[in-house]
């Protein structure tokens, strides 16, 4: 069986960790697209394990989730029956001060869905923290039965307008202002926000080629675009360094003491 070299298959992930398509990666690493896919593959799946078993007892402070959608195959309204997929949203849990990702979750924009993603992140922590979420619902269940009364949980909700004239394809509403609710235990007013969140779903988008909207850069099949996302959440921790930390986001956290490399992704594959 042939196996490609280490330094083609850094060059790969290299690529497609910074927002290039599977074809484009193709392209210029001179490989056929199922040797892309199948290393995305590999690598994501070894990432996925890594976080899964090495990302415990994290001692946060302040904590803040988001939701950012996409679609696999198809939007929702388009999805064949008998396909799989349509709109997916990625549930996030960052902390504040590190920047780093503790948490991700794929699923559908519910109650079942955020209660497994706010389980996933209630494992990972050490020390009580303050929670920020957004004002979905599903939150308000999922803390009370992950954290019970051990949390400082607060939401932040966005005011929207009514703008008719706006081209609502394109743009979102305008924000016109935000109430804070305190829900449980006591989170410090100056701290309910979730504007670092909301960053890194920007940084997703800009930083997963599948992520970008209206395209046809989506994902095909699921797997791949959990595995894609794996990828960058551990490239994001581990391998990228933070213009305002100045180190990487696991070193911030106290989870490593040296900067990553490509080359120690890769060789996640063989453990």
């Amino acid at each position: 069986m042939n196996r490609l070299p280490l330094t083609k298959q850094v060059q790969i992930v290299n690529l497609l960790v910074e927002g290039n398509s599977l074809r484009s990666t193709s392209r210029i690493a001179d490989v056929s697209i199922n040797t892309v896919s199948k290393l995305l593959v590999d690598v994501g799946m070894a990432c996925e394990k890594y976080h899964f078993e090495n990302v415990k007892g994290v001692t946060s402070k302040r904590i803040q989730c988001d939701e950012i959608w996409s679609f696999v195959y198809a939007k929702q309204k388009n999805l064949p029956e008998h396909k799989d997929g349509g709109d997916v949203w990625t549930w996030v849990a960052i902390d504040a001060d590190t920047k780093f990702v503790i948490s991700w979750y794929l699923g559908g924009r519910d109650a079942e869905t955020g209660q497994e993603f706010i389980e996933d992140v209630a494992s990972r922590l050490k020390n009580r923290v303050q929670l920020t979420t957004d004002g979905l619902h599903a939150y308000l269940e999922a803390v009370e039965n992950s954290f019970g009364n051990d949390i400082d949980f607060a939401q932040l909700i966005k005011l929207y307008g009514g703008d008719q004239d706006r081209e609502k394809r394109y743009s979102p509403a305008v924000c016109t202002g935000t109430r804070k609710m305190r829900i449980k235990g006591s989170p410090e007013p100056n701290h309910i926000s979730t504007s670092y969140a909301e960053r890194q779903n920007l940084t997703m988008r800009m930083s997963m080629r599948r992520f970008t909207r209206l395209t046809n850069a989506f994902s095909k099949k699921i797997d791949n675009h959990c595995y894609a996302i794996a990828l960058h959440f551990m490239y994001y921790n581990f391998c990228r360094i933070h213009k305002t930390l100045r180190v990487t986001p696991a070193m911030e956290a106290g989870l490593t003491k040296d900067i990553w490399e490509i080359e120690d992704l890769v060789r996640l594959i063989a453990q």
